[in-house]
């Protein structure tokens, strides 16, 4: 491990969507990857750190029987389109070699696997640099580009009761198959579009009950641009204030998907209200009656996973991290993509093209940093 923090103009935290997409417009804008610039002192340099063991992002670690026909929203990263790929083949398989060729295509030269500890200032200089301090050593940077995502921080709700159970509780980041629920009584919780799609799944092996804490407002019409655009810019209103920044569903409500209707056809999506209390082999509903369960499926989304930010002391009363433009608004060397309202992978390109256009610009006036072989 190295002693001395490694200087670079720019780290990119996280390999997903959002962290290729900047690793990319950098590459094109002439910042080489920091391993690439040795005995080329006049480089601007940039270093990709991904906490995971393989290229892939979150697509490495969705269930099995996720398939190229069923995944919501891909979209292609900047540059390359996504190959062809057979229908039936598994997402996690597909799309973790399509990110690993990206790299190797474009050169990015990502490392890993890196866990970034934290992100702290060096001194008091508003202009100064930031240190990025990692499980193998330090980098210090003139910019940082957090695109961290969501997938390692699954949210679960806390209920009355809920250590007492004697089944199973899992989260969606921990689903494999429906088979492993084969004979058994499911609980799914979650409005999203994961928990009813695994509705579907889980129900043609298992007894399913579908909870949500508000009734589901479904949507006739096709989630078309101007939906769409309403909906980021309730999110991107919501981060500019500090607040979290909810999901797509809290701001258009939901949209019906082929899982959805075969999930209706075969009567399996029926709301119930979310229970009130759990108990040792099942639930407690809000009109006192008891409902057995073997599993309880926690489809309830996730965190924006930036704890690695806390020295920089950013959240505000609202819970959040004032972000506009993708530019924290109390640090401006900081850059959040793929979060808030371009946590989605169209969105997740853009932010990446967006921020390295503004770091770019501001790397004109910067002294260039100085090597350590």
């Amino acid at each position: 491990m190295n002693s001395r923090p490694r200087p670079v103009d720019v780290v990119v935290i996280g390999a997903g969507q959002a962290g290729l997409s900047a690793a990319y417009h950098l590459r094109r804008r002439g910042v080489a990857p920091a391993s690439a610039s040795l005995g080329h002192d006049n480089h601007r340099t940039f270093v990709v750190l991904d906490a995971n063991p393989a290229a892939g992002g979150a697509w490495q670690h969705r269930w099995e029987s996720l398939r190229m026909a069923t995944v919501n929203g891909i979209h292609e990263l900047p540059g390359a389109p996504v190959p062809p790929a057979d229908p039936g083949a598994q997402a996690r398989e597909v799309l973790p070699a399509y990110f690993g060729d990206y790299e190797d295509r474009f050169d990015l030269r990502v490392e890993r696997p890196v866990a970034v500890h934290s992100v702290r200032r060096e001194d008091d200089d508003p202009n100064g640099r930031l240190l990025v301090e990692t499980d193998n050593g330090a980098w210090s940077a003139q910019f940082v580009v957090n695109a961290t995502g969501t997938w390692t921080t699954p949210f679960w709700p806390r209920y009355p009761g809920q250590e007492r159970f004697r089944g199973r509780q899992l989260h969606v980041a921990d689903y494999v198959s429906a088979d492993e629920f084969a004979g058994q009584r499911v609980i799914i919780v979650g409005a999203g579009v994961s928990g009813v799609q695994l509705l579907d799944e889980i129900s043609h092996v298992a007894e399913t009950t579908w909870m949500t804490r508000r009734e589901p407002q479904w949507i006739d019409q096709e989630f078309d641009i101007p939906t769409r655009v309403a909906a980021i810019a309730g999110i991107e209103e919501r981060v500019r204030q500090g607040l979290p920044p909810g999901s797509v569903i809290s701001v258009t409500g939901m949209h019906w998907t082929p899982w959805a209707r075969a999930a209706q056809a075969r009567g399996v999506l029926v709301r119930h209200p979310m229970f009130t209390s759990i108990d040792e082999a099942g639930v407690w509903m809000p009109d006192g009656t008891f409902r057995a369960a073997d599993a309880i499926l926690w489809a309830t989304g996730f965190r924006a996973a930036l704890d690695h930010l806390a020295p920089l002391r950013l959240r505000v009363a609202g819970g959040g991290i004032r972000v506009d433009e993708s530019r924290a608004t109390d640090e401006r060397r900081l850059f959040l993509i793929g979060y808030g309202p371009s946590a989605s992978t169209v969105g997740a390109n853009r932010a990446g093209r967006a921020a390295v256009t503004a770091i770019v610009r501001e790397l004109a006036d910067a002294p260039v940093a100085e090597r350590v072989a």
